[in-house]
């Protein structure tokens, strides 16, 4: 299974605006797309986060290429900065356990 972890914080009231117009339909097409086995979103110290879990890395690419990622993507320096990170495990982790992951592994995009 494939797990990944995202943090965007939004660089103002105008990026917020935008990451609600890409990023909501984004989610909403990640919990819809073929091999997504869990999606939640939370908002921890001013970042936006997700966490998926994908039966491998390979379903997870074909939603990141799919029309509204790609959109969300395109418009993402305008929106804000954050990192990604993703990694094979067994189980889904705890909100705490991903985040700690995220933090220790945080790379600014």
């Amino acid at each position: 299974m494939y797990i990944s972890i995202t943090g965007i914080k939004t660089k103002s009231f105008f990026g917020m605006l935008k990451f609600m117009r890409y990023t909501l339909p984004s989610f909403t097409a990640a919990r819809k797309a073929n091999g997504n086995l869990f999606c939640d979103s939370k908002k921890i110290n001013n970042y936006y986060h997700t966490l998926t879990a994908w039966e491998n890395r390979s379903k997870m690419m074909d939603y990141l290429r799919g029309k509204h990622h790609s959109l969300a993507m395109k418009n993402f320096r305008s929106i804000g900065t954050g990192s990604v990170y993703g990694y094979e495990d067994d189980l889904i982790p705890s909100w705490e356990d991903a985040l700690k992951k995220w933090k220790e592994n945080f790379k600014e995009i």
